[in-house]
């Protein structure tokens, strides 16, 4: 009896320790990310991917067309 206990309580203390190192390291993950501007304009070059003089029609009817 006394060694289920023994074991019972280390998986406790095991348990609870790795409990906190996970919280622990999830809140450092949050405190590096969270001045992390990711809606800043884009430095260096880049290209635009919308082109919105393109009709909205002919991009549905090539979406249907081509089954995509």
């Amino acid at each position: 009896m006394k060694q289920l206990i023994w074991d019972t309580l280390k998986v406790f203390v095991i348990f609870t320790i790795c409990t906190c190192l996970f919280y622990f390291g999830l809140k450092m993950m949050h405190a590096e990310y969270e001045n992390y501007h990711k809606y800043d304009q884009p430095e260096g070059p880049s290209v635009k991917v919308f082109n919105s003089n393109e009709e909205i029609m002919d991009r549905m009817n090539l979406f249907f067309r081509l089954g995509e």
